[in-house]
């Protein structure tokens, strides 16, 4: 063939190659990644933001001098690669309602910002019957006096309806004022002006018992009374005539609401407590106390391994705690298992060991821990985990035994990476929360979602921490904090980890857990 047939010949080839590319359709989607916000800070913040990956929520905690309809962003981080919606976050926002923010990165994600602002607010005058009745919403104010009292000359004790910092015309603080009508104060923050209506309400009656919240061994007591008298409470058994009265040192008031924290109570038993205003009783309110009831298999008696993977349960039975084992076994051996060395040399403990699992950049550093919940499944080296078993009760306390061998931090996350080589920490902890189901724990940092114990859910919190190395066993023991008195929890959580930062892939290799016997406790 020629030099110019050859010529025409490529020609051609290359024209119908053309052609041909030319009508291919670009099919292969762009990754979906979802991009998430990694850190938010705020002007006048009370408490770092609380950011949800699972339901993109930034949680904002303002401070009683922000200004709320004018909230300025300080600063933010966000997935490597995406991109925030232009000016959105660059001038002042009004975060009297939720906002919605479009984050990207090859798709668009709709992110939204709430805020929460906590204003302390009260309003005493002498005499009074209980604390006034603060309705934010209305901007106003109901102060509840026996009859007989001479509305006219009412002195103000302490009042504060507004953020710090607000002004108040006229200024009444301490002052002589008349509630024979409506008193209206104008509250001025931010330069923007409420106006705030005070009204007075008489009664016969100058003591009354609201509520009691029975727990197991616990009872809260709650009552109205006029201050500046004989205040407090008695409480009997309900099979019992004679009153008990309860010693001062366990009420506490504010003005004339008054709460008594009962205690050494026997559990499932019907009692009665009523509030006494000097001479003056008010109805007695009955209750009946909870149960003691413990959880199961917390002395870690029974394991068995179903390959790699040891389970904190009798094989057979009923599973009530669960390990990260089968996250562990994806890349080497389990390192939460059975161990005899116990605090009483007889029996089994559980034994959490955090070390680096898999090979080179195929490896992790996964933290020894046990929960009372269930593993649900591994994503890639990533887990997903169930935290909580139904519960109703209300202990005070969760105490136990446990030892640890403590090591430095030798891997972090990028969060964390200022702790390398700083001594690790190993934590117990234990949650009751009132939600419908048990808490989701997800590990993977593109859609990670970990317990906050500051969440709505929450209806108490407590744990131990040691950052150090305990030889022998020793014997712990921390308080729950509760929410309110009058929540009643769905779930129990108690978790206990050899990393404290286990859930973001940070801790020391050889860092050791030992722990047994753990009980609540359901008195203080």
């Amino acid at each position: 063939m020629s030099r110019f047939n050859i010529h025409i010949l490529v020609t051609v080839l290359l024209s119908a190659t053309i052609a041909f590319t030319g009508c291919i359709k670009n099919d292969i989607p762009y990754p979906r990644i979802q991009p998430n916000f990694l850190t938010f800070t705020v002007e006048d913040e009370a408490a770092p933001a609380v950011i949800d990956s699972a339901t993109r929520v930034v949680n904002i905690s303002l401070g009683e001098t922000a200004d709320i309809y004018a909230m300025n962003v300080t600063g933010y981080t966000v997935t490597p690669g995406a991109t925030v919606e232009a000016g959105v976050l660059d001038h002042p926002i009004d975060m009297t309602k939720p906002q919605a923010v479009m984050l990207k990165i090859y798709q668009e994600y709709w992110w939204v910002l709430k805020a929460t602002q906590n204003i302390e607010r009260y309003f005493n005058v002498a005499g009074q019957i209980g604390s006034s009745v603060i309705d934010v919403p209305a901007h106003r104010v109901i102060v509840t006096l026996p009859e007989g009292t001479d509305l006219t000359r009412l002195r103000v004790t302490s009042m504060k309806l507004g953020p710090v910092g607000s002004t108040v015309t006229p200024e009444i603080d301490g002052g002589t004022i008349s509630l024979s009508s409506p008193l209206e104060l104008s509250i001025i923050n931010h330069g923007r002006e409420e106006i705030w209506t005070i009204y007075a309400e008489v009664t016969a009656s100058t003591v009354t018992t609201d509520r009691c919240d029975a727990w197991t061994r616990v009872a809260w007591a709650y009552a109205q009374a006029q201050e500046g008298r004989d205040n407090g409470f008695e409480y009997r058994r309900a099979d019992v005539e004679e009153w008990t009265r309860v010693p001062a040192g366990w009420i506490t008031s504010n003005g004339g609401s008054l709460t008594a924290r009962i205690i050494n109570l026997e559990p499932e038993t019907e009692y009665a407590v009523r509030a006494f205003s000097d001479d003056e009783y008010a109805a007695e309110v009955v209750f009946t106390t909870g149960r003691d009831v413990q959880v199961p298999d917390a002395d870690f008696e029974y394991w068995w391994l179903n390959g790699k993977v040891w389970n904190p349960w009798q094989e057979g039975g009923v599973q009530y705690w669960d390990t990260g084992n089968k996250g562990a076994t994806t890349l080497g051996q389990s390192n939460s298992m059975p161990t005899d060395d116990t605090p009483t040399g007889k029996g089994k403990a559980a034994r959490l060991e955090t070390k680096f699992v898999g090979i080179g950049a195929l490896g992790k550093i996964a933290a020894g821990n046990i929960f009372a919940g269930y593993y649900v499944r591994t994503e890639g080296t990533n887990g997903v985990l169930s935290f909580g078993r139904p519960f109703t009760q209300r202990p005070t306390k969760v105490r136990g035994y446990l030892k640890y061998n403590c090591a430095d931090i030798s891997h972090a996350s990028a969060e964390y990476d200022y702790l390398k080589g700083r001594p690790d920490t190993c934590i117990v902890w234990s949650a009751l929360i009132d939600s419908d189901e048990p808490f989701e724990i997800r590990t993977n940092p593109k859609d990670r979602h970990l317990f906050d114990p500051s969440g709505s859910e929450v209806v108490a919190y407590g744990n131990i921490q040691y950052g150090e190395t305990v030889k022998d066993y020793i014997p712990f023991e921390f308080e729950l904090k509760y929410t309110s008195t009058q929540r009643v929890p769905n779930y129990i959580l108690i978790v206990a980890s050899a990393s404290k930062y286990g859930d973001y892939f940070t801790g020391g290799n050889g860092s050791v857990l030992y722990i047994d016997d753990i009980e609540l406790v359901y008195d203080y």
